[in-house]
């Protein structure tokens, strides 16, 4: 991806609100990246929390997400911040730091992901000097600026902080986990991402991240809730992790073959 379309989808996620769709992928496989970052994903999504990428493999995925011309995201694990700037060095365009819960959280998270004077990155990001095709100084100059840094909301403290969290300078913008955010909300209770709780916990977060200027993003489990998300207002959301997709996609050539043996 050049220097030019890495600005662009920083931008676009900024400020276009045209609605934005990643992919999600957690299984450690740089093929399987590379088929579903040619489908018309505006991003990809390695998910290094639940999903069982490390380092090597990360880097290797970035570089076929970016090989299709797509923007690379990566969740890093909770509070992995020296992860945040080292996937960053091998290229990938933004960060999201899963349970971020105050302001403070927020700081920690800026200081890893950008360069002086807004954080404390530290130098050497020979991968994306490659991918981005920029000199050192110019990529120095512009990191800021063409990488997002995203901190995810699930939690009631992380709601009750949101404000804080967003007016934290270096955060570009929340990303929604819901399952976790109807465990909270339930005291553990249930895993409800789809309840009315959340809707309006969502619509309230969208409404609080437009009052900053910053971006929203958020998971959902399959396109249909996905489309609703974007309704909301969501500027880039999840439709459905990779091995959910996998399997819907096999059960249905199952059926179908099943179905037109049997004549029915």
């Amino acid at each position: 991806m050049s220097a030019a379309e890495i600005d662009g989808f920083a931008n676009r996620i900024r400020g276009s609100r045209d609605g934005m769709i990643s992919a999600w992928v957690g299984i450690p496989d740089a093929m399987l990246v590379n088929h579903l970052a040619q489908e018309a994903f505006d991003a990809v999504v390695l998910d290094m929390q639940h999903g069982m990428w490390d380092m090597p493999s990360a880097a290797n995925g970035i570089a076929q997400v970016r090989l299709a011309g797509k923007a690379a995201l990566a969740r890093i694990p909770v509070g992995d911040f020296a992860s945040a700037s080292r996937l960053l060095d091998a290229g990938a365009s933004g960060i999201i730091a899963p349970m971020i819960n105050s302001a403070d959280d927020a700081r920690a998270l800026v200081r890893t992901t950008k360069y002086p004077p807004v954080g404390e990155r530290s130098w050497g990001p020979s991968l994306a000097l490659n991918h981005t095709g920029l000199s050192g100084d110019d990529y120095l100059k512009n990191a800021n600026a063409l990488t997002v840094a995203i901190a995810m909301i699930e939690t009631r403290a992380a709601l009750d902080a949101i404000d804080g969290i967003l007016g934290v300078t270096g955060i570009d913008g929340i990303f929604i986990g819901p399952s976790d955010l109807s465990i909270a909300l339930s005291n553990g209770d249930q895993v409800a991402p789809n309840a009315a709780e959340i809707d309006s916990a969502m619509q309230h977060a969208v409404a609080r991240c437009r009052a900053h200027g910053k971006f929203a993003c958020a998971f959902a489990a399959d396109g249909e809730r996905a489309g609703e998300l974007l309704k909301f207002g969501f500027d880039l959301v999840i439709a459905g992790a990779e091995t959910t997709q996998l399997r819907s996609g096999a059960r249905r050539a199952i059926n179908a073959a099943r179905r037109i043996a049997s004549g029915s």
